[in-house]
């Protein structure tokens, strides 16, 4: 099987005074002790920790060095001289990742400073990256080397991740199968037989319902808790409803790959979040419900499982896929969130389940050759007048804490450190 390794870039948001000052003594410090041992020409990893452990520096920088300065000094690279601002490096048992979808920032990482002291920072995240952070966070990918720079005065989290991946028999004539995230049903998955014919689809309302519940008892609950000045218990029971939500998605995207795996030689086709309007309007409630839904979380689980089983992923512009009607084309009504109405009087249609003539849709775009994988998705514009449900797995507003270490429990509950 096939070993993918891939690079992945966290933006560290912008840190407060003291976790700038910490950052800033582990990047200090690190330069300092790799000099110290390049310059003693230390060529084992015994001569490097005799160096490197008198630095205020984690372990996990400690042995990154070890394993470093050696290679440096006649080992790999044989270096003449260290070039200025090597980026701090860590063996990855240091580096922590974690995801907390109800939060503005949804991406935390764990940046150990020295010995049992960390900085938890919340992270921005490439786009198109997402899917191996949801693999990383899963524990369906390995963490590698993690790395550490300063560039033009913001702070870089370089992550290496490797996953296994099956090989892909190339195939012109594979049968697109559409996937409709939306809010009636977390997940809705349809393709059309050999005579065109709509297969009967497979759809995941209950598991909506269920997401809708929780993400109501989690706004009511811990607004309650955190009025009460419970702030630990709201954050812990906060964290609990999360993880619910969280197993919830991780069954569904997996029975949607086992589904697609059922269909002779198979493309999965999902919607192209990058497409989808910002400045979607659906009012404070709506909006809400959105955002709590993680659709983009979703989306991402899907396609990075679709790929670990070897299934082709491509996405298409997501515009009008659930307002046209798969038989007309034809712009119809939405009577019901899960009922599609044709307004043709020509057309047979009539009324139709609203997921299902979205998933024909999507799937019919990457057949009639709108697949967006590489031109559209390159040229990093968004499409006007999407029907999608914006990528919102994070909240409206910063929920994040300046908390570091002693104070994170706050923040993350049952994962502090």
């Amino acid at each position: 099987m096939p070993v993918v390794t891939k690079t992945l870039e966290l933006h560290l948001v912008t840190p407060n005074t003291h976790k700038e000052r910490k950052l800033r003594e582990t990047k200090i410090a690190y330069q300092q002790a790799l000099q110290t041992a390049f310059d003693a020409n230390c060529t084992t990893r015994t001569e490097a920790n005799d160096v490197v452990v008198k630095y205020a520096l984690s372990g996990y920088v400690k042995n990154a060095l070890k394993q470093y300065v050696p290679q440096l000094c006649g080992g790999s690279y044989d270096a003449d001289e260290l070039h200025d601002d090597h980026p701090v490096k860590f063996t990855n048992e240091g580096i922590r990742l974690d995801h907390q979808p109800q939060n503005h920032y949804e991406w935390y990482v764990k940046i150990p400073h020295h010995e049992d002291y960390n900085l938890w920072m919340p992270a921005a995240a490439n786009p198109e990256q997402r899917p191996w952070l949801e693999a990383l966070h899963a524990g369906d990918a390995e963490m590698g080397e993690c790395r550490l720079l300063e560039r033009d005065g913001k702070w870089y989290l370089h992550v290496t991740a490797t996953r296994d991946v099956e090989a892909r028999s190339v195939s012109t004539d594979r049968t697109p199968v559409g996937v409709d995230i939306g809010d009636a049903a977390l997940a809705t998955v349809c393709h059309r037989d050999e005579r065109g014919t709509p297969t009967a689809p497979d759809i995941y309302s209950d598991d909506a319902s269920q997401v809708r519940h929780l993400r109501k008892t989690y706004f009511t609950a811990t607004r309650r808790l955190q009025r009460r000045d419970s702030e630990r218990i709201a954050e812990t029971y906060g964290d609990s409803l999360w993880d619910r939500i969280d197993h919830i998605l991780h069954r569904v995207s997996r029975n949607v790959v086992e589904r697609v795996q059922q269909v002779d030689s198979p493309v999965l086709v999902l919607e192209n979040l990058q497409y989808i309007r910002e400045n979607m309007e659906y009012g404070a409630f709506m909006n809400r419900r959105l955002h709590g839904w993680a659709f983009a979380k979703l989306h991402a689980q899907i396609q990075y499982k679709a790929e670990e089983a070897g299934i082709p992923v491509e996405t298409v512009n997501p515009r009008n896929t659930s307002k046209e009607c798969h038989v007309c084309g034809e712009k119809g009504a939405r009577p019901e969130q899960a009922r599609f109405r044709c307004t043709n009087d020509e057309c047979w249609v009539g009324e139709y389940q609203a997921d299902v003539n979205a998933a024909i849709n999507i799937a019919d775009r990457y057949r009639s050759g709108e697949s967006q994988r590489r031109s559209n998705r390159d040229t990093g514009k968004k499409a006007t007048g999407d029907d999608s449900a914006t990528d919102g797995a994070s909240l409206t507003g910063p929920q994040d804490t300046q908390a570091d270490a002693e104070s994170r429990q706050t923040t993350l509950g049952t994962h502090a450190s």
